[in-house]
């Protein structure tokens, strides 16, 4: 199972356990949902990417091709590989909501941020070389 599979089913399990149960052959199910994801993931990539600007450096290619993956990722995450909103169970009273699942896609946020920066810094730098 690739990791937008795995993605997947982690969040089913943990804010949808009901629906979780519901399906079938979860194993299956959630590695033919990767596959799926990865596949469109890549086909909205470079949708976003866009041609190559006249002029692009390799750098800032680079850039422009990781920043439009992690865009990709963003979408295809909301639209194909979370539970519904209506679905998603709230956490009980007295539980951290920074735990678990939520945790994760904060430190996913943060992670996601922190390459952003450094792609644009490299890119940055690119142009400013005589």
């Amino acid at each position: 199972m690739n990791t937008y599979g795995k993605f997947a089913q982690e969040a089913w399990k943990t804010t949808a356990p009901a629906e979780y149960a519901l399906i079938p052959e979860p194993q299956a199910w959630f590695e033919t949902l990767g596959e799926e994801a990865a596949q469109r993931v890549g086909e909205l990539m470079m949708e976003l990417a866009g041609p190559d600007p006249v002029g692009e450096t390799y750098l800032e290619k680079v850039g422009r091709l990781n920043a439009a993956k992690l865009q990709a990722e963003e979408i295809v995450r909301a639209e194909m590989l979370t539970p519904d909103p209506s679905v998603q169970v709230e956490p009980e009273e007295g539980e951290d909501p920074e735990s678990g699942m939520a945790e994760t896609l904060e430190e996913m946020k943060d992670l996601n941020r922190i390459y952003r920066d450094f792609l644009d810094e490299s890119a940055q730098e690119e142009v400013e070389r005589p």
